[in-house]
């Protein structure tokens, strides 16, 4: 009867362990492999920037494209990127 006692006692005390640890996180990024560092700007239809979250730890910057192309995601790092976003933002301003 007493290690019946014991090994409940045990179980609970091993379920709230398990219970109380850190989960590993998931990367669940919008934007997987390379990314493009130039796109031509008269097939951008639309842009959308991504911060870092807690589910990817990237920022993501992607692109539509027109005619139903797709999407493309840009490298946030590249010349081409930080140009294209400096410019948009200025154009929002000015409107």
């Amino acid at each position: 009867m007493k290690s019946a006692a014991v090994f409940v006692v045990f179980a609970c005390l091993l379920i709230v362990h398990v219970q109380g640890q850190a989960r590993t996180s998931v990367r669940r990024c919008l934007c997987q492999g390379s990314a493009a560092n130039a796109v031509r700007l008269q097939r951008i239809d639309k842009i959308e920037v991504y911060p870092v979250s807690a589910s990817c730890e990237n920022v993501e910057i992607i692109v539509t494209l027109k005619n139903g192309a797709g999407k493309k995601c840009l490298n946030p790092k590249s010349e081409f990127t930080q140009k294209y976003i400096m410019a948009a933002l200025e154009k929002k301003r000015s409107e």
